[in-house]
């Protein structure tokens, strides 16, 4: 560490030793909510989040959809606080994040959905707090205190924690495996260089482009720019991107593509060489590109755990940018740690 680190950085070094933490101390919660949703067969999950809590949401969306063929569908959280409707889901599995467990439209939301029948499971940070308490279960994320206004280790938490969740679920050992062995990826991440990336970041708008799981982190990474680098960048899946948001794609246009070895990498990949043949500066996490360019990237043994180093290395590199643009990215404008809305 250096006196010119911000938080943010620091926070970003420690999210091994976070995930570390996690899976030393959260099996016990995980594994009793797994049995317990187990029992009960959900035919489809819900969530209910905000901001980068609502990424990891999407995360586990794919992830339960590819893992155990049941759909998840994100919840307005305004359903109920504002609009005050009571939603049927009884034997539905209702999955909320939020990193303080404090926000009153995310705790009406999940309180209503529980006591309509649905299960209710809390990822938190604060295991004493108000969704705590209107929860069914709490799988606690470990992820320590995060003092930068910007969510790291709590983001990278969280999906580690859901995904537990759903491998104990299934009996999925080899998930399982992949997430015990997280901590060494993602210490590897951190060391990525995407110095060259980071000097196309220049202040103009920008595309974000992932599928699937890499989409949710697609999602996180736009939102960064966003907070911490005063960038407007904009997230879409890399099939979407081409029915319509290609038309503002010009010379020099950046674009910062996410994909894990998966079944969609070859189809990402050739997104991003297409983008690139129409002038864009395409950077990618494959090494399937023939005209993007290749971003130093960490496989971790699994397609599902693939996209949570990538997160790790772009937070490095989003730092970075905040820096080059002389913004703090600890105190971004207008924004506190916690947000509560109703």
């Amino acid at each position: 560490m250096t006196q010119s680190e911000s938080q943010m950085k620091r926070e970003i070094l420690e999210i091994p030793e976070a995930v570390e933490r996690l899976l030393s101390l959260g099996g016990a919660n995980i594994v009793q909510a797994a049995d317990d949703v187990r029992a009960i067969d959900p035919p489809f999950l819900m969530s209910v989040a905000r901001g980068s809590s609502d990424h990891a949401c999407t995360y586990l969306k794919y992830a339960s959809e590819l893992l155990l063929q049941r759909p998840m569908a994100s919840v307005g959280p305004s359903v109920q606080s504002i609009y005050g409707v009571n939603l049927r889901c009884d034997r539905s599995v209702c999955v909320s994040v939020s990193q303080s467990g404090q926000s009153p439209d995310i705790v009406q939301m999940t309180r209503s959905l529980a006591e309509a029948g649905s299960y209710a499971v809390a990822i938190t940070n604060n295991d004493e707090s108000r969704l705590a308490k209107v929860s069914n279960a709490t799988l606690p994320i470990h992820a320590g205190p995060e003092l930068s206004v910007a969510a790291t280790k709590t983001f990278v938490t969280s999906i580690i924690a859901g995904l537990w969740f759903l491998a104990e679920w299934k009996h999925d050992e080899a998930l399982k495996a992949a997430l015990f062995s997280l901590p060494e990826f993602l210490s590897q991440a951190t060391s990525c260089d995407w110095g060259t990336a980071a000097g196309a970041m220049d202040g103009r708008p920008l595309y974000t482009l992932g599928r699937g799981p890499s989409w949710a982190i697609s999602n996180e990474a736009a939102l960064k720019f966003k907070e911490t680098c005063l960038i407007q960048a904009e997230s879409y899946s890399s099939a979407e991107v081409m029915h319509g948001p290609v038309s503002i794609v010009e010379q020099g246009f950046p674009v910062l593509i996410f994909a894990g070895a998966d079944a969609a990498e070859t189809s990402v990949a050739g997104v991003a060489d297409e983008l690139a043949a129409k002038g864009a500066q395409v950077f990618a996490t494959t090494s399937l590109v023939k005209q993007a360019n290749v971003l130093p990237h960490v496989r971790t043994g699994h397609w599902l755990t693939d996209p949570i180093a990538a997160i790790v290395s772009f937070y490095g590199m989003v730092d970075q940018v905040a820096a080059n643009r002389g913004i703090n990215p600890d105190v971004p404008r207008h924004l506190n740690k916690v947000t509560e809305t109703v």
